[in-house]
């Protein structure tokens, strides 16, 4: 007899589980109505306290400049990897973290024209 549902945070979808199935896990892994509500409370949380993961109105464009900008300052504020970087491209570490810090001012280029209706 299935009468529960499982949401699977990895693909985003529900599916039913048996009673057999229920029992097996462990009780603080039972299946509950209200889990949906709090993950989407906690994501919400989450995207008022850091900018970096987003939220409703973030288009394409801006994410994508959040994740390299966020990945130009790791690079730089971090001296092995800038390190790296530089014996890669055989350039000076000075050189590799002026062109990081240059690129982090358009990391995706100029932005898309916005279509007013």
């Amino acid at each position: 007899m299935k009468f529960s549902l499982a949401y699977d945070l990895r693909t985003g979808s529900e599916e039913s589980l048996s009673s057999e199935e229920t029992s097996l896990l462990p009780s603080g892994l039972q299946p509950v109505a209200s889990d949906r509500f709090n993950i989407n409370s906690q994501l919400e949380h989450l995207q008022a306290k850091y900018v970096g993961t987003g939220h409703a109105d973030l288009n394409r464009f801006e994410w994508a400049v959040n994740i390299q900008r966020d990945s130009y300052a790791s690079y730089v504020g971090h001296y092995p990897i800038l390190a790296y970087f530089s014996i890669a491209e055989n350039e000076s570490i000075g050189r590799e973290h002026y062109n990081f810090m240059q690129k982090m001012l358009l990391p995706c280029g100029l932005p898309p024209e916005r279509e007013d209706d």
